[in-house]
């Protein structure tokens, strides 16, 4: 009995003498090293993360599927990140929650090892994936004449090896290089940062995962994003010495900006924290880690499956225009369901419902300069003719765009679908 209590016992809080089995390997109890206040605030976050997590990334999929039949590819990587991070959520919160409502882990050692395993091949996907989007988006703003070959097939390649890329270090520890256990602070499960102290294997996995993992995402998404705001801010400058600065030209490079910064800030906020504590681990003595620290890294990570669908549902015109299509056509229905007894009150409410997706639409786009006219929705602007009847007026406007030395003028419809179709 005394070899079992050893082989189950450590300081990660792992307790023996609670045994209930005489069998260790069918034992696996750990309580929690923080106090049950801080438990209780983790697992209300959780649940926070986890109810708006499974909305914004089941809408942005929703999106995408209703909108399919023209997803471009580099929006491929946008609804891989919203699988990603939902399965991260409807593997790992279930769990979670209610082992820090309770102050301790409740499953046995195998659902520790799943747990874990699950969160390195999400959470890497998610990382990896954010990294890819970044090098398609500076090849297609600062390679166009690259860019534009970027196909379908290339999408799906791209996509896959991210899937491998993630899944070559999630299986590591499964075969012996690195090693899954109980997270310090006791109530969830990831690598065992105790390990690389005790055999050199664990150790260049440490490695290798700080490096591969993070450093080289972190720089690659820093140039990526750099560079294309270095060739948008010229682009503009040029574009401005021939046109207005409030133009569709300069909107969208607007949007690259903000799309841009977001993702750079998200990353950097959500991973760095738990990087740090993590190297802080592996290389020095975890025993002087707090396990609250390890707590407060957990959460941030794990809030990156959160403000991944808001940063593209918020900063993506091509999404929150079909989002916006929907919404406005459920308020119709409902619209109609309510007041289909009443035909005065119906035709002014699906008249007022109307308007209002031109108008949303227009400034999902970020374009409220339109002078009253709807450009991506089928609605046309209304206006009274002499008899006070509606007639429909969407009078047609052009740009000009420069090319090198060239001024062409194109339609505005047109030339925010070229403008707006792959890196917005």
């Amino acid at each position: 009995m005394q070899n079992d209590l050893d082989l189950i016992s450590s300081p990660l809080g792992l307790l023996g003498d609670n045994l209930l089995m005489g069998n260790a390997s069918e034992t696996f109890l750990i309580v929690s090293n923080i106090s049950k206040d801080n438990d209780f605030l983790m697992g209300t976050l959780y649940t926070i993360f986890g109810v708006l997590s499974v909305l914004g990334n089941g809408i942005l999929l929703f999106v995408a599927y209703r909108k399919k039949s023209s997803l471009k590819p580099a929006e491929f990587f946008v609804v891989n990140l919203a699988i990603s991070d939902l399965g991260m959520t409807v593997s790992l919160f279930p769990v979670a929650i209610p082992s820090a409502f309770a102050h301790m882990w409740l499953l046995n050692e195998s659902a520790c090892i799943f747990y874990a395993f699950c969160g390195v091949l999400f959470g890497l996907c998610s990382l990896t994936n954010l990294t890819v989007l970044s090098c398609v988006c500076w090849l297609k703003v600062c390679c166009p004449n690259y860019g534009n070959k970027f196909s379908y097939c290339h999408a799906c390649l791209l996509v896959a090896g991210v899937w491998c890329y993630a899944a070559v270090f999630a299986v590591g520890p499964l075969s012996g290089w690195g090693q899954y256990g109980p997270e310090p602070y006791g109530t969830a499960c990831c690598i065992d940062w105790h390990a690389p102290s005790q055999n050199s294997a664990a150790m260049s996995y440490i490695i290798c995962l700080f490096f591969f993992c993070y450093i080289v995402p972190c720089t690659v998404i820093f140039l990526s994003y750099t560079f294309i705001l270095l060739t948008v801010r010229g682009s503009r400058q040029a574009v401005q010495q021939h046109m207005s600065p409030q133009n569709k030209i300069a909107n969208a490079h607007g949007l690259i900006v903000k799309l841009s910064v977001a993702v750079c800030i998200g990353f950097l906020t959500a991973w760095s924290p738990y990087a740090v504590v993590s190297m802080w681990a592996g290389f020095g003595n975890p025993a002087t880690v707090p396990p609250m620290a390890f707590a407060l890294a957990a959460i941030f990570a794990k809030s990156s499956t959160l403000y991944n669908p808001i940063i593209y549902l918020v900063f993506k015109p091509n999404f929150r225009k079909f989002l916006c299509r929907d919404v406005a056509q459920c308020r119709n229905t409902l619209c109609g369901c309510l007041f289909r007894h009443s035909s005065p009150q119906k035709g002014t409410c699906r008249q007022s419902h109307s308007r209002e997706e031109c108008n949303a639409t227009r400034l999902s786009n970020g374009l409220p300069e339109n002078h009253g006219i709807c450009k991506h929705c089928t609605c046309p602007e209304t206006v009274q003719d002499s008899t006070g009847n509606l007639i429909g007026s969407n009078p047609q406007q052009t740009a000009r765009i420069l090319k090198g030395s060239i001024l062409n003028e194109v339609a505005v419809s047109q030339l925010s679908n070229e403008m707006q179709s792959d890196f917005l």
